[in-house]
C-alpha cells in the first residue's frame, strides 16, 4: 500500500507544484466552484457504492481502495487544470514570499479526497480487523500513516521559502546556482538521516517491544550479526498484517519493525530468517541507494526540463495544438512541459525503480543464506504468511516479487548456491549500467544549447499569444493592432494588413491604426499590396487625431507617392517643428523625396 501510495502522492506533488496559476482561471468562479463541488459529490457517492458492493476478504478491501486512490489522483488533476485550483490557493503564499503555503493548501485538498475514501472504507475496515474507529480517528490514523511520504518534500520547500526571505543576494544566488542545489541535497540527506526516522516512529506510533525473553533473543541475535537498532512494534492495520521493515541510516537512529501478528505467528528460527532479511537490508546499503536513486531522477528531471521550453517553442506541435486549445498559451506551455516529465516520473519509479527494488528485496532474501546457512527458515515464513494472510502465493505487484517467485528462487539456490553470487553480480552490473546512463543523460541535456533550439520562435510565439487574445476578445481592436504591427515587423505584410482592417472596422477613428496601415500600403515589399491614394486619406485622418512626429511622417510620404511634392516638403518640415529630435531623419527625408520617385523606392 505504501509504494503505491508513494506514486500517488509524488505525482499530486509534482503536478501542484509545477503548475502555473493563469492570470485569468479557464472557468469563472461561478462556474468552476459548482464544478468542484460537484465533482466531489460525485467522487463522495461513487466511494460509498465501491466498498458497498467490494467483495469480502482483505483482497478486495485492497483493490477497492487502491482504484479509488488513482481516481482521486485523476480528480485531482482536473482540480489543477479545468477548476483552476492553484489559481484560488495562490494568494496563501503571502505575496509570493513562502510558496509552500500554498502547495500545502493544495496538498490538503488531496487529502481531502482521500479523506473521503477512508470515511467509507472504516466500515469494512473495522470488520476485517475487529477495531472500532470514529470516523475522524480512522482519517486521522491514515493521514499520519501517509504523512512520511510527503515530509521530506515538506521540509525542503519549506527550508528553500525560508531562505529565499533572508535578505542576503550572494544567498540567493547561491541557491539558484548548482553548489546551492548540491548543499540542498546535503540538507535532505540530513534530514533523511536524522530527523526523518524519528518522525515516521512518532507518526506511526511505534513502541519498544517489551522487555521478556523475546526481545532478549531478538537483540542477541542482532548483536551477532554485527547489527544495532532499535526495536519497536509496528501497529500496521491494528497489528495485524504479517510484515517487518527497517527504517534509519545511522545505528543509534534506526529502527527494526515487527508486527505483533508476525512474532504470534512464526517460530523463533523462522523470526530470525525475517530479522536476517531486513539485517540484510542494511548490510547491503539498500537504504542508502534508495536515495542515491531518487537522487538519480531529480537530476535526469531537472536535466530535462531546461531544454523542454526550448523544444516546444520550436516546434510545430505547440502552435497548432495553441490555436485549438482553450488554455492561455503560458499553461498550455506548462501542461505540455509537465506531461513528459510526469511520464519520466512514473515510467521510472514503476520500472526502473521498481526493477531495483525487487532485486534488492530479493538480495534481501539472500542474506538468510550468509546468517542461518539456509533458506528454509525464511521458505516457510514465506508459506506461513501466504497461508494466514489469505494473499495468494502468486500474486505479483511492481515492487516485490510474488511470495511464489521468492520461495522458488531461495529453492534454487538451495540446490545451486552459485545462483546468490549471480544475483550479486547481476545487481552490481545494473547498478553500473544505471549510473552510466544517468551520468551520460545528465551531461548530454547540460551541455545542450537549448537557447539555439529556439532561437528566432519568440515572435512565433508573441503572434500565438496575440491572436489568441484575438480570438478570446473579438471586439477588443488593440490586439488586433498590437498582431499587426508585429506581423508587419515579419514581413508578413499581408496578414498584417488584414489584421489591420479588421481592427479599422473596430475603431476607423484610431490614429496609430491609420497611421500604420497607411505607412504599410506605401511601403509594403509586395508591389501589388500598395495603395497610395487609400494611404493618402488614411495619413490624413490619423493626422487630423493626432499631430505628432511619426503620424506627418507618414502623410508627408502619402503626399510624395501621390505627386504632391510641395506638400510632402511642407508637413515635413512641419515634422521637424515639432519634433525636432529627430531633425535628422527628417531631412533625409526630404532629400529622398527630392532625388527618388515612389514606384522606385522600395523603402521608403
Amino acid at each position: 500500500m505504501l509504494y503505491n501510495n508513494l506514486i500517488y502522492f509524488l505525482v499530486v506533488i509534482f503536478l501542484f507544484s509545477v503548475n502555473m496559476p493563469p492570470e485569468t482561471p479557464l472557468l469563472a468562479p461561478y462556474l468552476a466552484l459548482p464544478g468542484l463541488v460537484g465533482s466531489l459529490w460525485a467522487f463522495n457517492r461513487l466511494a460509498r457504492w465501491v466498498f458497498a458492493t467490494a467483495g469480502p476478504g482483505p483482497a478486495a478491501y485492497f483493490s477497492a481502495e487502491r482504484k479509488l486512490s488513482v481516481l482521486a489522483v485523476l480528480i485531482f488533476i482536473v482540480f489543477v487544470h479545468l477548476f483552476d485550483l492553484k489559481y484560488y490557493l495562490a494568494p496563501l503564499d503571502l505575496g509570493g514570499r513562502l510558496p509552500i503555503l500554498t502547495n500545502v493548501a493544495g496538498l490538503v485538498c488531496f487529502f481531502g479526497l482521500l479523506a473521503l475514501i477512508w470515511r467509507h472504507a472504516r466500515p469494512r475496515y473495522q470488520a476485517m480487523f475487529g477495531r472500532l474507529h470514529s470516523s475522524w480517528s480512522f482519517i486521522r490514523s491514515n493521514i499520519r500513516a501517509n504523512l512520511p511520504i510527503v515530509l521530506p518534500w515538506l521540509f525542503l520547500s519549506l527550508l528553500f521559502d525560508l531562505l529565499i526571505l533572508l535578505p542576503i543576494t550572494v544567498l540567493e544566488e547561491l541557491l539558484h546556482s548548482p553548489w546551492g542545489e548540491l548543499g540542498f541535497f546535503v540538507l535532505f540527506l540530513v534530514f533523511l538521516v536524522l530527523a526523518f526516522p524519528p518522525l515516521v516512529r512518532w507518526l506511526w506510533d511505534c513502541r519498544p517491544l517489551p522487555p521478556g525473553p523475546q526481545r532478549d533473543r531478538i537483540v542477541r541475535f542482532c548483536r551477532a550479526q554485527g547489527f544495532r537498532s532499535e526495536i519497536l512494534i509496528w501497529p500496521l492495520f491494528e497489528g495485524q498484517v504479517l510484515t517487518a521493515g527497517i527504517m534509519g541510516i545511522v545505528p543509534r537512529l534506526r529502527y527494526l519493525l515487527i508486527t505483533p501478528a508476525l512474532l504470534e505467528a512464526l517460530s523463533d528460527e523462522e523470526i530470525d530468517s525475517v530479522l536476517a532479511h531486513e539485517i540484510g537490508h542494511v548490510k547491503r546499503l539498500h537504504l542508502v541507494l534508495y536515495i542515491l536513486m531518487f537522487l538519480g531522477f531529480s537530476l535526469l528531471a531537472g536535466s530535462l526540463a531546461e531544454p523542454l521550453p526550448h523544444v516546444l517553442l520550436a516546434s510545430d506541435f505547440f502552435y497548432r495544438l495553441l490555436t485549438i486549445s482553450p488554455f492561455a498559451p503560458e499553461n498550455l506551455m506548462g501542461i505540455l512541459i509537465t506531461v513528459p516529465l510526469l511520464v519520466l516520473m512514473v515510467l521510472y519509479f514503476r520500472y526502473i525503480f521498481g526493477y531495483f527494488i525487487r532485486n534488492f528485496e530479493r538480495q534481501a532474501d539472500l542474506y538468510v543464506f550468509k546468517v542461518q546457512g539456509t533458506s528454509w527458515p525464511l521458505i516457510a515464513s514465506f508459506e506461513k504468511i501466504a497461508r494466514l494472510s489469505g494473499s495468494r502465493r502468486e500474486e505479483k505487484n511492481w515492487h516485490h516479487f510474488g511470495l511464489g517467485e521468492r520461495i522458488d528462487f531461495l529453492q534454487r539456490c538451495e540446490r545451486d548456491r552459485t545462483l546468490i553470487k549471480k544475483h550479486d553480480r547481476k545487481l552490481l552490473l545494473s547498478l553500473a549500467v544505471y549510473v552510466l546512463v544517468i551520468i551520460t543523460l545528465v551531461t548530454t541535456l547540460q551541455r545542450m544549447d537549448a537557447e539555439s533550439i529556439s532561437h528566432g520562435y519568440e515572435t512565433r510565439y508573441a503572434e500565438a499569444v496575440l491572436l489568441r487574445k484575438v480570438r478570446q476578445e473579438p471586439e477588443n481592436s488593440f490586439w488586433l493592432i498590437v498582431l499587426g504591427d508585429l506581423l508587419q515587423s515579419r514581413q508578413m505584410e499581408k496578414k498584417a494588413m488584414e489584421a489591420y482592417e479588421q481592427a479599422l472596422l473596430l475603431t476607423p477613428m484610431n490614429a496609430d491604426l491609420n497611421n500604420n496601415l497607411a505607412w504599410l500600403l506605401l511601403t509594403a515589399q509586395d508591389r501589388n499590396l500598395r495603395d497610395r491614394e487609400r494611404a493618402l486619406t488614411l495619413a490624413r485622418t490619423a493626422s487630423l487625431l493626432k499631430e505628432h512626429g511619426y503620424v506627418l511622417d507618414t502623410l508627408a510620404t502619402a503626399y510624395w507617392a501621390n505627386g504632391l511634392l510641395a506638400e510632402a516638403l511642407a508637413t515635413q518640415e512641419m515634422a521637424i517643428r515639432i519634433d525636432p529630435e529627430n531633425r535628422g531623419y527628417y531631412l533625409e527625408q526630404m532629400e529622398k523625396f527630392r532625388q527618388v520617385q515612389w514606384e522606385d523606392d522600395l523603402n521608403p
